[in-house]
């Protein structure tokens, strides 16, 4: 799939996040790469065959202090080459799209894995 179709599958899953998370969201970017860089995967202790279809690279909400001067933006990262492996069709990567940054804006709020997995019932 082209980038920038991708990228407007991203746009459109963001869009049916509700609207009481996203007002919460501040300094943020979503971007797309077509995979995670070396760090990520070091830093994550992915090793072997393991998938990582996205990632929030910043300081969790819960995690800041008023104290905190001005910051780079927070980040979250689709990894568009790894969804497409797992995916299907279409339909299937829009579908991944929106799971990936669901879990990824989970992350921003303070969640865990094992939490974020609990409240979509997939522990």
């Amino acid at each position: 799939m082209e980038r920038e179709k991708f990228e407007r599958l991203v746009d459109k899953a963001y869009q049916k996040i509700p609207e009481r998370f996203k007002q919460k969201i501040e300094n943020t970017v979503i971007t797309v790469e077509d995979y995670p860089n070396h760090e990520d995967l070091e830093h994550l202790k992915i090793r072997g065959d393991t998938i990582l279809l996205g990632l929030y690279r910043g300081t969790p909400l819960p995690q800041r202090s008023v104290w905190q001067v001005a910051r780079m933006p927070d980040k979250i990262v689709l990894f568009q080459k790894s969804i497409e492996r797992i995916c299907k069709n279409e339909k299937e990567i829009e579908e991944k799209v929106y799971e990936v940054i669901q879990h990824e804006i989970a992350h921003y709020f303070g969640l865990s894995d094992r939490e974020i997995y609990k409240l979509m019932g997939s522990d």
